[in-house]
């Protein structure tokens, strides 16, 4: 590929751009009207306005978009993460109109994309999955008799989800009760589908994920696992890799299973498996996600390589490298930083009137100072991905640069990093998702935050 459209905006339209660049590859940005002014429009090649602020008039124009590819001329379209890259018609129409769709096959982000669907493949496999149904629930009643059997608490979940959107946790009886509704017109308002399923609910849960990648010569490799257990509304915030206090002999257990999830579909391209861990390191298959992930640097500077690279090198039909020549080495942490309010998480628009990093950090972000962060988009200012020897050296070097960092103009989470990092909980390493909320209101008991 000579030339490819960058169907995405800020920080990883500006990270895919930077590979591009360096391979000689030429990019064209699409943006909105309140995007004309981000760093990312500048660096590629060519712009092009493909419409007003919100998504549904911008970033979401699958047919406009595929317009604009075909005048520029592109090989192929990246879709990033995010908006339209599990669009499995998006894929489909890329393909047909003669571009190269950097991602998995319509038919695999289809299969995949469907909770309910990708939950059935993965019994089929002899994947493990959490309890809960086969097929969707409609009604109410049908949902109670459902519940009755899984037990409480349990995960109500839309079908067509991610990102935590559209999953709630229900105690009991009167909390199903009184979620459903609001669940189902949330996936579809969100999702274009209101088709929900339940999920026995996993008690001192990690969340963890392994980043697997297929080419189109059969060949299937994993790339290690990553821990996304601190989140706040179900949203992963910090990420690491290794993933602590993780056996080794599970960890070889989890990567195997993810490759059996990927030989199930015949896997292409960047995809993530990702895993609910109890207690007793007994694991269960959550979702796959045919994309790239927000988290990829993670990986990233655990293994020395650019999976951006390997997407474009695999979408141009290159072989993949063998697994045991993919080798790991030290740690990293990502940290994602929000323009939020730390104690409520409510996002917080407004202008970049100062934006200083500290030191020791790799930085990804779809900003500089001067700009503004808008109330229309996603409100994360940047990634921050710190690499260390071990453990000890990523958690040392994230508190020093912390210290140094300077954002004026809107309320980020940078103060709740500062904290947290040092806290008991984090620094050993054995937490599970509920940790941010739970560290939060104890924090809130003793009136420190």
């Amino acid at each position: 590929m000579k030339k490819i459209l960058i169907a995405n905006r800020g920080e990883i339209a500006r990270r895919i751009i930077r590979t591009c660049n360096r391979l000689g590859i030429e990019t064209v940005a699409i943006h909105s009207e309140a995007d004309g002014d981000l760093p990312y429009v500048s660096e590629a090649t060519e712009a092009v306005l493909i419409g007003p602020n919100p998504v549904v008039q911008s970033y979401l124009q699958v047919d406009k978009i595929i317009e604009e590819a075909k005048k520029h001329g592109v090989d192929g379209i990246h879709p990033g993460y995010g908006l339209l890259s599990e669009n499995a018609d998006f894929a489909r129409k890329v393909a047909e109109a003669g571009m190269t769709f950097i991602g998995p096959s319509s038919d695999i982000i289809e299969k995949m994309g469907d909770k309910i669907e990708s939950r059935r493949t993965m019994i089929q496999a002899g994947v493990p999955v959490v309890p809960g149904t086969e097929e969707g629930v409609t009604t109410l009643q049908e949902a109670l008799q459902e519940a009755e059997a899984i037990g409480y608490p349990l995960m109500l979940k839309a079908s067509a989800g991610g990102g935590g959107i559209g999953m709630v946790r229900c105690e009991s009886e009167q909390a199903l009760t009184q979620q459903f509704e609001s669940v189902k017109n949330r996936a579809k308002a969100y999702f274009g589908d209101d088709v929900v399923y339940l999920e026995k609910f996993i008690a001192d849960a990690r969340h963890i994920e392994v980043q697997i990648f297929g080419d189109h010569h059969g060949n299937l490799v994993h790339l290690y696992e990553r821990n996304c257990s601190v989140q706040r509304r179900n949203q992963k915030v910090i990420e690491e890799s290794p993933s602590p206090n993780l056996p080794q002999e599970v960890r070889e257990r989890l990567c195997e299973a993810a490759l059996q999830a990927g030989k199930a579909v015949n896997y292409t391209n960047a995809g993530t498996v990702e895993f609910i861990v109890d207690a007793n390191n007994e694991f269960y298959f959550l979702e796959m996600n045919t994309r790239l992930q927000v988290e990829h640097p993670v990986t990233e500077e655990v293994t020395g390589l650019d999976l951006v690279e390997w997407q474009l090198n695999v979408a141009d039909g290159e072989k993949l490298p063998a697994q045991e020549t993919i080798q790991t080495h030290g740690h990293a942490i990502e940290y994602r930083v929000y323009a939020e309010d730390p104690k409520t998480f409510f996002p917080s628009p407004g202008k970049l009137e100062k934006l200083q990093w500290g030191e020791g950090a790799r930085i990804e972000t779809g900003y500089e100072e001067g700009n503004l962060v808008t109330p229309f988009y996603d409100p994360m200012i940047s990634k921050v991905i710190i690499h260390g020897a071990d453990r000890d050296e990523a958690l040392s070097k994230s508190q020093a640069f912390f210290n140094d960092v300077t954002i004026n103009g809107v309320k980020t989470n940078i103060s709740l990093f500062k904290e947290f990092i040092g806290s008991e909980q984090f620094i050993s390493g054995d937490y599970a998702t509920a940790v941010l909320s739970q560290w939060m209101e104890k924090k809130k008991e003793e009136h420190t935050l």
